[in-house]
């Protein structure tokens, strides 16, 4: 399926289940049909039907659940998918191989088919897959108010009386990513089915795991989280993020400005005209290794400070000609002070004048104690000093 992607028309895959009573349909679309997407639109959609179909699902006879075609109905399944099913509950029915089967796999056809000509004509404009999957979910939502045929009542109605009859859903995740153990190179990259993505250059020469998603790659470096991308769509791409390569430029400042991840950052809309008017500014102001040190200085800021309020302190440093990195911090800092100013403030909770303390309510609740207070008149004696007989005695027998 055509979709204009940021601009650019790429070719996405729809994922769709269709319950056969009902007709009731959900969808989502991914870069990618791997097995990954097969998976995570399953889960996608048993979460918005709340339930797992009591009878036969049918599948055609794609890859990412079929290894083997035996004969026209045994199959030998792929090890990932015997797992999702037998997790879910899952009972699996596959179509007759080549003209034989397509009648009976009819219904999702068709559906698939009305959902394009209804929705993805013309060819939609989005900035990300999320905003498509957001609209197509809108989408589905409006579709169940429709009638299918000649159907005396709407999707809506009948799914009503099917959806009571689903299998709950299980209460454990099934984790639907595909792991990889990769070793970073020298340039600071792992290589993930045909693609490169780009981590930080402390991780150069180590082992590092990777979850790759339908829409997102994952690194982690033991249980640490040290990078996420966006899935590349087509092959032979790199994407890199500029901040993993910081700490080798601000050491090397003069490889920034022709730094592939500088070019990526402004592509990505993350590297605005007010970073590039502060950074000529400062060139202007300190040279050009001096000045460029001081932007790579105020990248290193964002990991701690939000993007906006980063680039509303650039623009007020460079308004106010202060060309250093502790300028641009302490403005960023001053419109975090104004936005919690302009914040509307919580309403403070009414205040508990009436405060019983749990020993005093515990106490409340037993009897009365009718026993006498306790007497000390024995101990009385102790406190008594006590002058002895023969004290002066020896007093005068010392010298």
């Amino acid at each position: 399926m055509k979709v204009r992607l940021a601009g650019e028309q790429v070719t996405c895959f729809v994922f769709a289940m269709r319950l056969s009573y009902s007709g009731k349909a959900v969808h989502r679309v991914f870069a990618s049909c791997g097995q990954e997407a097969f998976l995570e639109g399953h889960v996608h959609a048993l979460s918005v039907l709340g339930g797992v179909p009591t009878g036969k699902v049918r599948y055609d006879n794609l890859r990412s659940a079929v290894s083997r075609v035996l004969s026209s109905r045994s199959r030998v399944e792929n090890e990932r998918w015997t797992a999702f099913r037998s997790h879910f509950g899952i009972d699996a029915a596959y179509c007759l191989p080549g003209i034989e089967g397509a009648h009976e796999k009819g219904g999702v056809e068709g559906q698939i088919g009305w959902f394009r000509r209804n929705h993805m004509v013309p060819v939609p404009e989005v900035a990300s897959l999320a905003e498509l999957n957001a609209m197509i979910e809108q989408w589905d939502e409006e579709d169940e108010r429709r009638r299918i045929g000649s159907r005396p009542r709407p999707v809506s109605e009948y799914f009503a009386v099917e959806r009571p009859l689903l299998q709950p859903l299980p209460d454990e995740p099934f984790e639907t990513g595909r792991l990889f153990s990769l070793r970073v190179d020298r340039f600071s990259q792992i290589s993930v089915r045909t693609n490169r993505y780009s981590v930080p250059v402390w991780l150069i020469g180590r082992t590092v795991r990777a979850m790759l998603h339908a829409s997102e790659l994952v690194v982690y470096d033991g249980q640490q989280e040290v990078a996420r991308h966006e899935r590349l769509i087509a092959k032979g791409k790199t994407r890199l993020d500029l901040d993993h390569y910081l700490e080798a430029l601000v050491r090397k400042p003069g490889a920034f400005p022709g730094a592939t991840a500088l070019e990526q950052a402004r592509s990505a809309g993350k590297f605005t005209p007010v970073h590039d008017a502060w950074w000529e500014a400062a060139k202007a102001a300190h040279g050009e290794r001096d000045g460029t040190r001081a932007l790579i200085e105020v990248l290193l800021m964002g990991r701690h400070v939000s993007h906006e309020l980063l680039v509303a302190g650039l623009a007020s440093a460079l308004r106010a000609g202060a060309l250093t990195a502790d300028a641009v911090a302490l403005e960023a800092r001053k419109a975090a002070e104004a936005d919690e100013v302009a914040a509307p403030a919580v309403p403070a909770e009414p205040e508990r004048t009436n405060v019983t303390l749990l020993t005093e309510r515990r106490l409340a609740q037993l009897p009365p104690d009718a026993r006498p207070l306790p007497s000390v008149a024995a101990y009385d004696q102790l406190l008594r000093v006590r002058q002895p007989a023969d004290r002066p005695a020896l007093q005068k027998e010392m010298p």
